[in-house]
């Protein structure tokens, strides 16, 4: 067999290796580590969320970014582990979001409606949060979501 031959042969297996070496490298900024149920008790139910876990700096600083669509149910769950004044934006952000800041002990303490996409305007906790829940704009008004309910997951010692 000369060389010529041997490179043609690996040509397509070498492709289709780095085409999944690439999308190895790549997965992990398009999503965060952890998905993991999240339950909010409002007066009209119990409404169960799927929410990617935003922990690491890194994670916590891309959040939902270049993102074109968040499907009704999912969103993002921003760890600010300890409780603290929590600052987010919209930047590079192109869909409008709801963020509904969580107290430690699990109580919505604000929630911000409709955000402007792409703007890089400050958005407050206007309190002490340990973390912050990001879904599709419009979520905390289709299912009767205020400051007050109560967000179950094992951040906020619950399940």
């Amino acid at each position: 067999m000369n060389f010529d031959h041997m490179v043609g042969r690996l040509r397509p297996w070498l492709v289709a290796s780095l085409v999944m070496m690439l999308g190895a490298l790549l997965a992990p900024a398009a999503q965060a580590a952890s998905v993991q149920p999240l339950e909010i008790v409002t007066k009209s139910g119990v409404h169960v969320f799927s929410v990617e876990m935003a922990t690491t700096e890194q994670e916590k600083e891309t959040g939902l970014m270049y993102r074109k669509e968040l499907a009704d149910g999912k969103g993002m769950l921003f760890d600010f582990t300890p409780e603290q004044e929590v600052s987010m934006w919209m930047k590079n952000t192109y869909i409008s979001l709801d963020m509904i800041f969580i107290r430690a002990d699990g109580r919505i303490l604000r929630i911000a409606e409709n955000t402007e996409p792409m703007s890089t305007k400050i958005i407050p906790s206007r309190g002490l949060a340990k973390g912050v829940l990001e879904v599709i704009a419009g979520t905390a008004q289709k299912y009767g979501i205020q400051p007050g309910d109560r967000v179950g997951h094992p951040l906020f010692g619950g399940h």
